[in-house]
């Protein structure tokens, strides 16, 4: 089995890096960018930036941040919020993205996953499922950084989404997100059941159980935030772990 990649979360709300819970409210946990180099000098493997408004207000403001830590981080950067367009993605790719993260946009514009893959290649181009779950091996996906119900089932727009051409999926539990009561594997085994592109399995982090499940299942990546922002656990002890 290939190793786990450990991909720290960061939200971003204007310039600040933020935590949510269950992709609500939020509290300023401080400068991104440092947080970033420190997270990358204790070995994350890639780091993942996401624009908590961009989707709302149709901007967003994380390419300042990438443009500045691309100079002193050498690992691969995703980006995703308010990408709507080719030459929103270009302008990303522009000031330092390796790849970037579509949700709202790739369930709108019925083919816009098409174009972006052959623009840029599938492998720089991941698919964000906001999951929420309705009732026993269902969840449907939301958009707007989890505000809105898009209506489409998740483990149905998973497949989608791999056939249009993305590279990877960025699977978040909305419901355990900040939470630390754990990462839901079922949603996993449901998506990955049905596609074979890599998973980013993300929302709820918080034990070493999650660990040892995450491993014994195969998990391509996993998604940390709080539980790394708030220094319940280092990179460099979870990886001594898997």
């Amino acid at each position: 089995m290939s190793k786990i990649r450990i991909i720290p979360r960061m939200d971003i709300k204007n310039s600040n890096l933020v935590k949510t819970i269950k992709l609500d409210g939020l509290r300023v946990i401080g400068d991104p960018n440092k947080i970033a180099i420190n997270y990358y000098n204790n070995l994350a493997d890639e780091l993942l930036f996401l624009d908590t408004v961009a989707s709302l207000y149709g901007r967003n403001n994380v390419s300042q941040i990438i443009s500045e830590l691309s100079k002193n981080v050498f690992i691969p950067i995703t980006v995703g919020g308010g990408i709507r367009s080719l030459n929103d993605a270009l302008s990303m790719f522009k000031s330092g993205a390796d790849k970037i993260a579509v949700n709202t946009a790739a369930i709108k514009k019925k083919n816009f996953l098409n174009n972006l893959s052959k623009e840029f290649g599938s492998q720089s181009i991941v698919t964000s499922i906001d999951a929420k779950k309705i009732e026993n091996k269902k969840w449907r996906a939301f958009i707007n950084n989890g505000r809105e119900d898009s209506g489409l089932d998740v483990i149905e727009w998973s497949k989608r989404a791999a056939d249009k051409g993305a590279g990877e999926i960025l699977l978040t539990s909305i419901d355990n997100e900040g939470t630390y009561k754990g990462l839901d594997f079922d949603l996993f085994n449901s998506v990955s059941a049905q596609v074979k592109i890599p998973i980013i399995l993300g929302g709820g982090f918080g034990s070493l159980e999650d660990l040892a499940k995450a491993k014994k299942m195969n998990v391509d990546a996993l998604s940390i935030s709080g539980a790394l922002h708030y220094k319940k656990f280092s990179i460099k002890n979870i990886k001594k772990k898997l």
